[in-house]
């Protein structure tokens, strides 16, 4: 096999184990509320 060749593979083989490293780390994000509370104009009168 040719040298360009097995650079080729080399980085193939590294960025897809790379990207399942990544994928597999368990981090939750804890949820945060964002919305707040609409005041009803109906309600209010």
């Amino acid at each position: 096999m040719s040298r360009p060749l097995l650079i080729l593979i080399l980085l193939i083989v590294i960025v897809i184990g790379g990207a399942i490293a990544l994928a597999s780390r368990n981090h939750e994000v804890p949820q945060t509320r964002v919305e707040k509370d609409v005041l009803n104009d109906a309600a209010a009168k």
